[in-house]
């Protein structure tokens, strides 16, 4: 276990809010609080796990909020949730078998595609939907991009969502505040898994979970309610400068 001073502890609760909240509205919340729990001296694997434990109940808060929108949907998302169990239980133990140095060496890398990710989201998304023509494409290709993307989650989580976002966009007509709320539950789903394996692994730092779970179930609430008036171009424009920073500091240090 880390020594984990009472001020970083209160400075991760503050990051799980905020992660909550980013997650519920625009995707991207990893970016907040992983960077926090490095910053104050958590070593990288261990931040990573500790973070997609601690993040869950943010997920829940998300879901709950928004889960209205995810009427009628029960018999196509099956698989999808199937598939976002898998990939992101096996995400989660290729996050482990990881060692510290070369997870390290990955981070800034990760933290910049997910910027990207986060910055091209909208052209991705047009791209998509002008290569499926309008049309609904090929069911079981929708559930094998769910299932790359969560093996994606498992392992790290930055810009699940978007990427879930992106996936859905290109196999589904249905609006946005629908979609975002199966983004949210499939989300749920991959962190679900991935954290049932990682709770055993020996890599969570239990004190941070204690604080940062809460938090994060508040910052997924307010997030989940306020997702349909708060402005998300805006919200993820800020994540984005903030990655592309983050990544910097990695890189360079």
């Amino acid at each position: 276990m880390t020594d984990i001073s009472a001020l970083a502890h209160v400075a991760c609760g503050a990051a799980a809010v905020g992660a909550g909240i980013v997650n519920a509205v625009a995707g991207g919340g990893t970016l907040i609080s992983f960077p926090v729990m490095t910053a104050v001296g958590v070593p990288t694997v261990r931040a990573n796990a500790t973070n997609t434990v601690s993040l869950c109940p943010g997920y829940i808060g998300g879901t709950y909020a928004q889960r209205t929108d995810l009427t009628g949907l029960q018999q196509r998302l099956r698989p999808q949730l199937v598939a976002a169990a898998l990939g992101g239980l096996g995400g989660s133990v290729l996050l482990i078998v990881t060692s510290e140095t070369v997870f390290r060496q990955i981070v800034p890398f990760l933290i910049l595609a997910a910027a990207i990710l986060l910055a091209t989201q909208n052209k991705i998304r047009a791209w998509l939907n002008r290569r499926a023509g309008g049309h609904e494409a090929h069911h079981v290709l929708e559930v094998a991009a769910v299932a790359v993307a969560a093996v994606y989650g498992g392992y790290f989580g930055a810009g699940l969502g978007i990427m879930l976002m992106a996936v859905l966009g290109l196999f589904s007509e249905l609006p946005f505040t629908r979609l975002n709320a199966v983004k949210q539950l499939l989300s749920f789903v991959v962190n679900v898994f991935a954290a049932g394996f990682l709770v055993f692994s020996g890599k969570v730092e239990w004190s941070l979970v204690l604080v940062m779970a809460p938090c994060s179930l508040l910052g997924g609430q307010i997030g989940g309610r306020v997702a349909g008036s708060l402005p998300p171009e805006k919200l993820r424009a800020a994540v984005i400068v903030f990655a592309f920073a983050v990544a910097i500091v990695y890189l360079v240090r």
